[in-house]
């Protein structure tokens, strides 16, 4: 699917993430800001790609500023900038992928 405007879901709070989902032209590319990157690093972009993934979105540059997020923090608030790029917030998405 195509992106058809930026979206920015999560917070700059202790324990969240930020995302910004802008449409991109050469697959998903992911700017991680984290404190845990090296340790972590993989991980969150692993829970970001696929989270995309299930939404159909190939192409797409992808902002992340972590401040600790768990998992499911992480797919949630993808899952909230996804359907918010993809203009699709009065028909939402919210099964479990």
């Amino acid at each position: 699917m195509d992106i058809k405007k930026t979206a920015l879901a999560g917070t700059l709070e202790s324990s969240d993430i930020q995302i910004t989902l802008s449409k991109g032209s050469n697959g998903i590319n992911i700017d991680l800001d984290s404190s845990v990157e090296e340790l972590y690093g993989d991980q969150i972009r692993k829970v970001i790609t696929d989270t995309l993934a299930s939404y159909q979105i190939d192409n797409a540059e992808v902002k992340a500023v972590d401040k600790g997020a768990l998992d499911c923090v992480i797919k949630a608030r993808t899952m909230a900038a996804a359907q918010r790029a993809l203009d699709k917030v009065d028909q939402p998405e919210w099964e479990v992928f």
